[in-house]
């Protein structure tokens, strides 16, 4: 048995929709043994898919197939993340850079704004 790469990567939660699965695919986002795939390929129990996603190289081996969505709780015994602990860390890194968050609409720091910054990490 098998079952298309989009639509197991929808329903083991990797992407929202199916549509965004298959956008993926057609971007050459989603590869298997180095090789850009259609959204059409079928997949097995066993494959190792590779996939860029939010900066962020995944590795997934396939651990039984499925065609429909399915809770979060369920992932795991459908999926192994094969990714190294690097990956990850290396996206901490990038979204704990030195970006500051604020609110909507609130523009840019005032004069005042940047100094309470600047004292508050201790620059």
């Amino acid at each position: 048995m098998s079952v298309r790469v989009d639509k197991w990567l929808w329903s083991v939660r990797i992407y929202k929709t199916r549509t965004l699965a298959t956008q993926a695919c057609k971007s050459g986002h989603i590869s298997i043994d180095g090789n850009s795939i259609k959204a059409s390929r079928e997949i097995k129990v066993g494959t190792i898919i590779d996939l860029r996603k939010d900066h962020l190289n995944i590795q997934l081996k396939v651990k039984q197939l499925a065609e429909k969505r399915m809770g979060a709780k369920l992932v795991p015994d459908f999926m192994e993340d094969l990714t190294p602990k690097e990956e990850y860390e290396r996206l901490q890194t990038i979204h704990s850079g030195g970006f500051e968050q604020r609110g909507r609409g609130t523009g840019r720091p005032t004069k005042r704004d940047r100094r309470d910054i600047s004292d508050f990490k201790n620059i």
